[in-house]
């Protein structure tokens, strides 16, 4: 029988996944459910392909499983998986040697017709293309999962000015890469 665990801390469910053989499984599930949304969508954002995506996702929270259980001490499970799939991603990218990220914009339909706001996407979908992959991540782990600097810094390796540093880096590279695209689009609304 399933047990309600809505109610329950993160923490609470992990000692419940390493301590408690009949919660175990409820324990995940209930794990999986509030996180499953958010990391499916970075490894879509990474990817921008659904299969690697999935496969990402999924070796993700096998991976997360089979070491919380193993692990002592209190585990930030947010930033955790986001480590996992950040290297299982980085390991695809070596494999690959190619990643891409997709932007979903807020564009309001009376400024933008479908066909336009599809070549603003793959404009800026390029542009991401082209940074390198520290850049990527931390404009990705910024704009789209909403961390903090402290969060992209502790996932990332790295000190707090350089994630605040990469992030501004990504953000003036992708201006820069679409400043001559972004001219051509604006004379056709002209």
């Amino acid at each position: 029988m399933t047990k309600n665990l809505k109610n329950n801390t993160d923490s609470e469910l992990i000692r419940m996944l390493r301590n408690d053989k009949k919660l175990s499984g409820d324990a995940f599930k209930e794990l999986y459910s509030r996180y499953s949304p958010n990391i499916h969508a970075y490894c879509y954002k990474i990817f921008n392909d659904e299969q690697t995506a999935e496969d990402i996702f999924q070796e993700t929270f096998m991976r997360f499983y089979q070491n919380v259980k193993v692990q002592e001490g209190n585990v930030n499970v947010h930033g955790y998986l986001i480590t996992i799939a950040r290297n299982l991603s980085l390991n695809q990218k070596k494999k690959s040697e190619r990643i891409v990220y997709t932007d979903k914009l807020d564009l309001h339909e009376g400024e933008y017709n479908r066909q336009d706001r599809q070549e603003l996407l793959d404009l800026i979908a390029m542009a991401l293309e082209l940074l390198e992959f520290e850049f990527q991540d931390a404009f990705i782990l910024r704009e789209y999962n909403g961390l903090s600097y402290e969060e992209i810094a502790e996932i990332t390796g790295t000190t707090l000015n350089n994630a605040k540093s990469r992030v501004f880096r990504a953000r003036n590279k992708i201006k820069q890469i679409l400043k001559p695209y972004l001219k051509d689009l604006e004379k056709h609304f002209k």
